[in-house]
């Protein structure tokens, strides 16, 4: 079965994130295992800072609006995904893994505020 086959059969059972979002969210764990030199598994806040950063570098200050497009309103959402995944055998996950890692690990408001992101594309 291949990718877009495992997120339709997930989305049947939890359609609350578009497939854009799982999309996403493997190009990030991508991205972030790249950055941080590292094959294999990653904690939920260092995927979840990888995120971030891959999220202002691919999509600037429309990130925040295409995130709530997809569903996602928080970094938990991210979570949800990500054991989506893992449930699915998508992903992989250790026994230390929770969903709560990926609970409050930052403010979305904060994080995609698209005043600093512009600041940070003028230099």
């Amino acid at each position: 079965m291949n990718f877009q086959d495992k997120i339709q059969e997930i989305r049947e059972k939890d359609n609350r994130y578009k497939p854009d979002a799982y999309e996403f969210v493997m190009q990030a764990l991508y991205f972030t295992q790249k950055r941080l030199n590292k094959e294999g598994h990653i904690s939920g806040q260092q995927l979840l800072e990888g995120i971030r950063e891959f999220g202002i570098d691919q999509y600037g200050f429309l990130v925040k609006t295409l995130f709530n497009y997809w569903g996602i309103k928080s970094t938990q959402d991210f979570g949800e995904i990500v054991f989506n995944m893992t449930d699915s055998g998508v992903m992989g996950k250790t026994e230390q893994d929770c969903r709560d890692d990926f609970k409050n690990v930052y403010d979305f408001d904060e994080a995609f505020d698209s005043k600093r992101i512009t600041s940070n594309f003028s230099g």
